[in-house]
């Protein structure tokens, strides 16, 4: 029983470890994979091109892209086409971060989020409109008028990862 008690007072005397939740949050790994985001150019045009290539590589099946056609009239991105549809279901989502891999213009990225909770199952699906990011201060939000011809590329010019 003596030794009982010694080990209780022995680790009241030890540093507390407990985070206190809602008021501090514990810092996330470097290589954590949270809540996605669409994100957009400095300009405020989408970097989504529509090309589906994230729906591909989800091994769950978790997201649902549909593409339209942009014009000069109404640019929503860079290239020929953006994402008019965008949606991940967050209940299939396993965060693997394939999609993240597969995106030739960098566009979706899984963040440092991880407070998700949902009520409902119509609320875990995340449509475009809670995805994509503001538009950055200077830029201009979508759809933009253009002139013709200014946008010859669709995917930028890449750089080699630095990790």
């Amino acid at each position: 029983m003596l030794r009982g008690l010694f080990t209780t007072f022995k680790e009241m005397l030890t540093p507390k470890v407990t985070i206190q939740y809602p008021e501090q949050k514990r810092p996330v790994r470097e290589r954590f994979k949270g809540r996605h985001e669409l994100k957009r150019y400095d300009n405020g045009l989408e970097k989504c091109i529509g090309c589906a290539l994230c729906a591909a590589a989800c091994p769950s099946n978790a997201i649902f892209v549909e593409s339209s056609e942009n014009t000069d009239e109404e640019r929503y991105s860079p290239g020929e086409r953006y994402a008019s549809t965008y949606e991940i279901n967050m209940l299939r989502c396993i965060f693997c971060g394939f999609c993240e891999d597969a995106c030739p213009t960098e566009a979706i990225v899984l963040e440092k989020d991880y407070e998700l909770s949902y009520t409902d199952r119509a609320e875990a699906i995340l449509t475009k409109d809670k995805l994509i990011v503001k538009v950055p201060a200077g830029g201009s939000p979508t759809p933009q008028k253009t002139e013709p011809g200014v946008f010859t590329r669709s995917v930028p010019q890449m750089k080699d990862p630095t990790d």
